[in-house]
């Protein structure tokens, strides 16, 4: 980290250090070093698995740097759909389910590097479906969701440290009772589209966010351009983009991390869809699949983050049948 300037800076700004031959951008009053790398050795991939109605356990992997279909990857400990889903450089987690089920509080972990069956990592600090989540580097987190009575429609954050096995631990609240919250990480804020205000079933617009090194209680960030919960999110170091949600659209929104503001039109998918949960990026591209009810489509469309516009034909999915509320994640994507 540099210096602070000595001259005023707008905030957002960005510049290249010439000492450290590295991006940074101006926030909060000092300069901070951008995640500028985009892939490990596996190349930036891609993770779905469950989904409703099957509640499947089949674990699907696509390469994100590259297009074309999604191919076998391995399998969860248990079949779970309408959960939350985080990704480290290593490993994938899976928390929460379909409330009724006995693995609503637990969490799956799988290696991105050797596939196969996932194990035990934990569990969450309540039984609950439908968190969002994200990570950085060293934190998971799993925001929102429903809990049976009589907590029913929750707010609480949970966090996870990513290399420790163990029970998730309280982060704080998001400000919204919500169902489906859908999450985007830079290295240093959680940024959470918090979709339908629960238990009402009127869509909600607003935006939250966290530091992740911090606990406490999320804050505002601003609105996105329309109110939907499900939807799918990828990010950059910089900025997050979230799709269509449970509402049938196509729309696509962004906002940049180090300021707070309203979501601003991204562009388009390829189709109109409605409940489009699996998603995973690198720094550069992200990817948006499956979708659709009562009909599912196992569709992938990719965009360019740092650009605007509408989406690409990217390939298709491994199937059709319970492509909707899957758990997805990345090894590559802005938090890291």
């Amino acid at each position: 980290m540099a210096l602070k300037p000595p001259v005023e800076v707008p905030q957002g700004a960005i510049r290249l250090n010439t000492d450290s031959q590295k991006l940074e951008f101006f926030a909060q009053d000092q300069w901070w070093q951008m995640a500028t790398d985009v892939s490990d050795s596996l190349g930036g991939r891609g993770l779905y698995a469950g989904g409703w109605p099957n509640n499947g356990t089949r674990i699907d992997m696509i390469t994100i740097s590259t297009q074309g279909n999604a191919i076998d990857f391995g399998t969860l400990t248990t079949g779970r759909y309408e959960g939350g889903a985080l990704g480290s450089r290593i490993r994938g987690y899976w928390g929460a389910d379909g409330i009724g089920s006995s693995s609503a509080q637990s969490i799956d972990t799988v290696s991105f590097g050797s596939g196969g069956s996932a194990s035990d990592f934990g569990d969450l600090t309540q039984l609950r479906q439908t968190p969002g989540g994200g990570a950085n580097s060293t934190r998971g987190l799993f925001a929102g969701g429903y809990a049976p009575s009589p907590t029913q429609w929750v707010t609480t954050i949970d966090y996870i440290t990513l290399t420790s096995t163990g029970t998730a631990k309280d982060f704080g609240d998001i400000q919204q009772r919500t169902n489906g919250a859908s999450c985007s990480f830079s290295p240093t804020r959680g940024v959470m589209t918090l979709g339908a205000n629960q238990p009402s079933t009127s869509s909600y617009n607003g935006i939250d966010f966290v530091t992740i090194s911090t606990t406490g209680n999320a804050q505002d960030f601003g609105d996105s351009t329309v109110g939907h919960k499900a939807r799918g999110s990828a990010s950059s170091a910089t900025r997050g983009v979230w799709s269509a949600g449970h509402l049938s659209t196509n729309n696509i929104d962004y906002v940049t991390y180090a300021t707070t503001g309203n979501a601003t039109d991204f562009g388009d998918l390829t189709r109109t869809t409605s409940y489009m949960m699996f998603s995973a990026s690198t720094c550069i591209r992200g990817t948006f699949g499956a979708g659709g009810f009562p009909s599912h489509t196992n569709n992938i469309d990719y965009i360019t983050i740092a650009t605007q516009g509408d989406a690409i034909d990217f390939g298709d999915m491994t199937h059709t049948a319970g492509l909707i509320m899957i758990g997805n994640c990345s090894n590559a994507h802005g938090g890291l």
